[in-house]
This record gives structure tokens, C-alpha cells and sequence, in this order.
């Protein structure tokens, strides 16, 4: 839980890379990018689990299980690869 001088330290350190010659736009895809990271890792790593819990209860589907947990990773990869990408050109215009 973020309490109210975490939340100041944030805002100061956001004025201080404004006053340093970034953008706002610079700022906002740089957490943008960092969003993206986190979210495509917290998915990959839901995949994982549920695909591990599936396999043990049902050992026999490992093969199925195991392909669309990787086919299912790759689209999530990309996905954030794009929103890097994307936040990359924002913060390098």
C-alpha cells in the first residue's frame, strides 16, 4: 500500500526528470514500458501455475497442456514486445 510520502517522493522524482529535460511524454512511456513488463510477466507466471496444477491433476494431458501453455506465453510475449516497442518510439522521437 502506497501511503502519502511514498506518493510525494514519486511526484518529486517526476518533477526532477521534468526539470532534467524530459518530456511528460517521455515520462509516461517510460512507465508505460515498464507497465507492459510487469503485466506480461504476472500473466506468463498465471500461465505457468495453471498449466503446472493442470498437469498434476491430469497427467495424461501433459502434451496439450504444455503446447498451449507455451502457444499462450509467445501471444503474450509479443503483445508486450508491441508495447515496448511502441513506448520505445515515444520516448526516443
Amino acid at each position: 500500500m502506497m501511503n502519502k510520502n511514498n506518493s510525494k517522493n514519486y511526484t518529486i522524482m517526476i518533477l526532477e526528470a521534468v526539470e532534467a529535460g524530459m518530456s511528460l511524454a517521455q515520462i509516461g512511456a517510460a512507465i508505460g514500458a515498464a507497465i507492459a513488463v510487469i503485466g506480461a510477466a504476472f500473466g506468463i507466471g498465471m500461465i505457468g501455475k495453471s498449466a503446472t496444477e493442470s498437469i498434476a491433476r491430469q497427467p495424461s494431458a501433459a502434451g496439450n497442456i504444455r503446447t498451449s501453455m507455451i502457444l499462450t506465453a509467445a501471444f503474450i510475449e509479443g503483445v508486450a514486445l508491441f508495447a515496448i516497442v511502441v513506448c520505445l518510439l515515444v520516448v526516443l522521437q
